[in-house]
């Protein structure tokens, strides 16, 4: 019975990482990009990169 509980949470944990990565690649490279509210240049993602 544990077993099947388990494997549940792993696949349900899976799932719902895989449909959040699908909804972010869909909104695009600066839609999705975590520093978008704070990003002051025309390329949202580029302050990403140099904090790299």
């Amino acid at each position: 019975m544990a077993n099947v509980v388990i494997g549940g949470l792993i696949f349900g944990y899976a799932s719902w990482a895989l449909w959040r990565f699908i909804k972010r690649s869909k909104q695009g490279k600066c839609a999705s990009c975590e520093i978008k509210s704070s990003c002051s240049s025309s390329s949202c993602c580029e302050g990403k990169e140099k904090q790299v």
